[in-house]
């Protein structure tokens, strides 16, 4: 891999510069493809734009960027994305800097930016290569999601695809799912949600799979089925609804014969239970009834030390002596059946009597 030095011009940079749908984010004459199908979407925040614009204005060095040849002698970025379209935008006037938008500057102003100099590095080389040192040169800097660094090892039509309907901003998984759904699509938290609940949890392996799909329909169906059967089994939102793991769900019980109104009296009597540690497994719960996503409250070691002592260390049931650090707090009536987290409802129970009544 052949790598080089050169110095471009901010002039340079931002000439012919268009970021639209039909033809991506462009630049340096229509020569340089600023966001390649294996890039982020632009996630710099206001602070971090203002300080590419501010670093230009004073004539302090920007961070090299890193540029790679393509076949047909065109360029594409592999690193300085974020800076890029920053100083393009601005030129551009798409935001002020200092309360002054671009064309608000004086002319000798507006010639020191565009004289400005960018230290570019130019890559010629085979795409694993420029994979590789894309993965490489990007641990610095804002660091890269996994899903990110999925979106480069598997990039082609399907990954291009599945971007448009997950990864932008305002983007259709986010109007639609987006009260149920961690994360932030531009990030690509959603697509990674998505593609996890697919592929049962084998995300690159499905990618690999599809890498060369011509669309990523089928991806996009299958999530708007899930988010679809979650409205409608649950019609009453509430915040403890976001980040469910909600694709196992609809896989497994997709097609049960669900009673959304048995099942939103029972999630009422749960959200107002003082044992039930963690809200948001609730849902699973009423539909699958293992405790285990609940957190139930467990005996704090006060009362494990009461019992403890008021038992003098003999198991209830196997009547035989342990010391406290043997054994474990059960509750007598199990909290299924009604009973509470409370010391009159506490017993200590050696490890394997208690795991014999768990299993019972």
């Amino acid at each position: 891999m052949e790598i080089k030095l050169q110095k471009i011009t901010v002039r340079e940079l931002t000439a012919g510069y268009q970021d639209n749908e039909e033809n991506g984010v462009v630049a340096y004459g229509g020569k340089l493809d600023v966001r390649p199908p294996y890039q982020r979407e632009f996630v710099y925040k206001e602070k971090q734009r203002d300080a590419v614009i501010d670093t230009l204005t004073q004539g302090f060095p920007l961070n090299v960027m890193y540029w790679a040849v393509r076949s047909d002698g065109t360029f594409e970025i592999i690193d300085g994305q974020q800076r890029t379209i920053s100083i393009c935008q601005y030129v551009n006037g798409d935001f002020a800097f200092n309360f002054k938008y671009f064309h608000n500057l004086q002319k000798d102003e507006k010639e020191q930016i565009l004289d400005y100099e960018l230290n570019v590095y130019i890559c010629s080389g085979a795409d694993s290569e420029k994979l590789k040192w894309f993965k490489t040169i990007n641990i610095a800097g804002e660091k890269l999601t996994e899903q990110e660094l999925r979106n480069a090892v598997y990039s082609g039509s399907w990954v291009a695809d599945a971007k448009r309907y997950f990864s932008k901003n305002n983007c259709a998984a986010y109007g639609l799912a987006s009260k149920y759904i961690n994360g932030s699509p531009i990030r690509q938290d959603y697509l990674e949600t998505a593609i996890d609940w697919i592929s049962k949890g084998n995300i690159e392996v499905y990618m690999g799979n599809h890498q060369h799909d011509p669309n990523a329909v089928a991806l996009w169906n299958y999530f708007r089925s899930v988010i679809d059967w979650v409205k409608a089994i649950f019609p009453k939102y509430r915040k403890e609804m976001k980040g469910v793991a909600w694709g196992p769900l609809y896989d497994k019980f997709g097609k049960s014969p669900l009673n959304p109104k048995e099942l939103e009296e029972k999630i009422s009597k749960l959200m107002m239970d003082s044992d039930v540690q963690k809200k948001s497994g609730i849902y699973a719960y009423v539909i699958d009834g293992d405790e285990r996503h609940l957190g139930i409250r467990l005996f704090d070691e006060n009362t494990k030390r009461e019992i403890y002592e008021k038992q003098q260390g003999i198991c209830p049931l196997c009547k035989k002596h342990f010391d406290i650090e043997k054994m474990e707090a059960d509750h007598i009536t199990p909290w299924k059946e009604g009973g509470r987290t409370v010391a009159e409802n506490c017993q200590m129970l050696c490890r394997e009597c208690n795991r014999r009544k768990g299993g019972a």
